[in-house]
């Protein structure tokens, strides 16, 4: 942590750790959920028409561009996890200005300060 900066405190941390927990544990029940719209697709012919085969194809894709944001989302938080034990969590990563607590109560994963953020 850097001197001088008034970060998150210690209650505040614990609360966005139990988020992010959180947000993990709603991640793992939507895999399971996901995966069966992941399944290959069936080639037969008879059994689903062209255009059903089709829907098929359609919501497999998407349910793998489902699986991605959340791969994504979950390295985020795994990431912040890492922060809130390093002791780093609440500064942002690229200027080490902290992070105001209301950005990190809509997004306790967020590297960055706003300003930073925006560009």
């Amino acid at each position: 942590m850097m001197p001088g900066i008034a970060a998150v405190n210690e209650a505040q941390t614990a609360r966005f750790a139990a988020m992010i927990r959180a947000a993990l544990a709603a991640l793992d029940e939507e895999d399971t959920l996901g995966r069966e719209g992941q399944a290959t697709v069936e080639l037969d012919q008879q059994s689903v028409g062209r255009l059903s085969r089709m829907d098929a194809l359609q919501s497999q894709a998407m349910a793998r561009a489902g699986q991605a944001r959340r791969d994504a989302r979950r390295r985020a938080l795994l990431a912040a996890l890492a922060r809130i034990e390093s002791g780093d969590f609440g500064y942002c990563e690229d200027c080490g200005e902290s992070i105001a607590p209301a950005r990190l109560a809509l997004d306790p994963a967020a590297p960055r300060c706003i300003s930073c953020a925006s560009g």
